[in-house]
């Protein structure tokens, strides 16, 4: 049984003390044994049975008794001084018995309590044993193992067949998939070639790779899961605060109704029921063991929340406001479609395109490199070259003039391009001519992310509206709206005035959750209430989130929040079960319906059944082999 008020906070944040939920010692399990035994003799009724009884009772509860006197010198009202008051009084009217039994009930379950809580500490343990602890580090065409602690960033780290990665990093050369289940909850292995990332943690299935080290330790993605299992509790979420009050108040519930019960029956055994039945340890540890396995579980999804204040917050939104570039979209202009002119073959089209851009730095330009690369196509530098800021380019390919740019250019060089149809309001065009003669229309568009549509539309399941927020034009932005299925939109937005449409959002009584990216996006996402930061953006978005994806899934985000409903609905489930349990116990206590020892049963089972219900959101363990 935990005491109620075990734990003293802060408001928000609380330096560890070290303490930690001891698990299941050998002095328990001997002191069980001991009351066990006891409780055998007396029921065969050895002589001085009643001793015996007292005897047990007094040294196999020793455990609750100190931590009883100890709370009474600290003035905390807690379940194990009502627990004690209980037994002591059931010893004076000769019920030595059903004290033992009493007893014995109540070490079985704090036994168990603590082996339950334990298995959430033993989450950590078992997410750090995926970590090894070695790395071959090349140096050259030498391959040296070293300790993990003497790698540096920059070095290159091989990572063998069935070996798991030990580090961050960018691969540089080979080929293999990788297991990345345990970081990111992806269930496919990914396939890893030169300029993909790995993740410390993750099983390298088959090839050999090379790897440029990026992050060590608790620099990883994985080092941050770890920290944010290990200091779940250190952010103390309101609805944990109020479990704790909750469970005080029922104690001292529970000793006023026995006082009343003694005034008005004057029966001691219903007196004695009444304080027995009552349990709050249900909700007093239940309520944190919810919370370490909700944050350890979002981990297990791919997603680092930052403590329980913001799991509970994030089971509370309303409001979900995404950036559009970087997290919906791709963040990288793509070539999505060529259009040709006048028999020109797209081969044609994207090889003038290519080498008009070749020289320049535009990134529409790079997109159209990177396509014709994709393509297959060489590129060529010009002979002559002329950027007109603002319009595209001039050059010479072959002798011949090419222009690659947008209408205006076109027009100011005599093009005839009054046929065209009008612009796309979703893409960016470029215009390729040639000798005067207009040859073919690129189509340049930020690609959304696949799992995008889906995750807006399982928000709206969850009767959560989205938000798209953005500082590109608006009829881009109503485009990707429109495609998303995705109501609200607010485009043409300065980064100052995301921070500002957040205010406004909160203002206005939504509970508002932002994802986003970028730099710009850091001060909305400290404005939000809850904010999220995709793996793939930038530093300071990271830091300013209190939820960070590990890698760009947003179907992560969503099961994130599903995790977090979850972790709630179970707290909220153990109050309301601990008031019903701990409301008809009295009420049938008081009136002579249960006996001290059938009310110590429904004490105990009420508590185990609580504390299991939030075992269930514990991450379930799997085997580990460190290699």
């Amino acid at each position: 049984m935990m005491s109620t008020n075990a734990k003293v906070e802060p408001e928000t944040v609380i330096e560890h003390s070290g303490h930690e939920s001891p698990g299941f010692e050998g002095s328990e399990l001997i002191r069980i044994a001991f009351v066990g035994f006891g409780v055998l003799l007396c029921w065969l009724h050895v002589p001085y049975f009643n001793v015996v009884a007292i005897a047990t009772t007094l040294i196999g509860g020793y455990p609750i008794f100190e931590e009883a006197l100890s709370n009474l010198r600290e003035r905390r009202m807690t379940m194990e001084l009502s627990m004690s008051i209980a037994l002591f009084a059931a010893l004076v009217i000769s019920e030595s018995f059903t004290a033992l039994l009493i007893t014995f009930f109540v070490l079985i379950a704090e036994a168990l309590e603590k082996l339950t809580m334990s298995r959430g500490r033993n989450a950590i343990q078992h997410l750090v044993s995926f970590l090894p602890q070695k790395a071959f580090v090349r140096d050259g065409n030498v391959i040296e193992e070293r300790k993990l602690s003497e790698v540096q960033t920059g070095n290159v780290v091989v990572i063998k067949p069935g070996c798991r990665v030990p580090v961050d990093g960018s691969v540089i050369s080979g080929h293999s998939y990788i297991d990345q289940s345990a970081i990111t909850g992806e269930s496919i292995p990914s396939e890893k070639v030169s300029g993909c990332f790995v993740y410390a943690g993750t099983m390298n299935q088959s090839g050999t790779l090379d790897v440029s080290v990026t992050g060590i330790g608790e620099d990883t993605a994985f080092g941050k899961i770890i920290h944010a299992v290990e200091t779940a509790e250190l952010y103390k979420a309101p609805i944990q605060k109020a479990a704790d009050r909750l469970a005080g108040y029922l104690v001292y519930f529970a000793i006023g109704c026995a006082l009343l019960t003694f005034l008005i029956t004057h029966d001691i055994k219903s007196t004695i029921s009444v304080v027995i039945v009552a349990g709050a340890c249900g909700i007093a540890a239940g309520t944190p063991l919810a919370i370490l396995g909700g944050v350890g579980r979002a981990a297990r999804a791919g997603s680092i929340v930052k403590g329980g204040l913001f799991l509970e917050l994030l089971s509370q939104i309303d409001t979900v406001v995404f950036d559009k570039t970087g997290t919906l979209t791709y963040g990288t202009p793509t070539v999505v479609c060529v259009d040709t002119i006048d028999g020109a073959s797209t081969t044609e089209v994207l090889e003038l395109a290519a080498a008009a851009e070749s020289v320049s730095e535009h990134p529409l330009g790079k997109a159209i490199i990177e396509e014709a690369h994709n393509k297959g196509i060489s590129v060529r530098h010009p002979e002559q070259f002329k950027y007109v800021p603002g319009k595209g380019i001039f050059c010479t390919i072959d002798g011949e003039e090419v222009l690659v740019g947008n209408r205006s250019l076109f027009q100011e060089n005599d093009f005839h391009i009054a046929s065209l149809p009008n612009t796309r309001t979703e893409t960016s065009e470029v215009l390729v001519g040639k000798s005067h003669k207009l040859v073919g229309i690129i189509h340049v568009a930020d690609v959304l992310r696949p799992e995008a549509k889906q995750a807006v539309a399982d928000l709206k399941a969850m009767g959560i509206a989205s938000v798209l927020l953005t500082g590109d034009a608006k009829p881009i932005a109503q485009s990707i709206a429109d495609k998303l299925e995705i109501a609200e939109v607010e485009a043409d937005v300065l980064p100052d005035g995301k921070q500002e449409f957040i205010k406004r959002l909160t203002m206005s009584g939504r509970r508002v959750a932002m994802v986003g990216d970028g730099i710009n996006d850091a001060p909305a996402l400290m404005e939000a209430a809850v904010g999220v930061a995709i793996g793939s953006g930038t530093d300071v978005a990271r830091e300013s989130a209190d939820v960070v994806l590990i890698g760009n899934d947003l179907g992560r985000f969503v099961e994130t929040v599903r995790i977090a409903r979850r972790c709630r609905r179970v707290i909220i489930t153990n109050f309301a079960g601990t008031l019903v349990v701990d409301g008809l116990g009295v009420l049938m206590a008081a009136f002579g319906y249960l006996s001290p020892l059938v009310a110590a049963f429904i004490h105990v089972s009420s508590e185990l059944i609580f504390i299991m219900n939030s075992a269930r959101l514990l991450p379930a363990m799997r085997n580990v082999t460190k290699t």
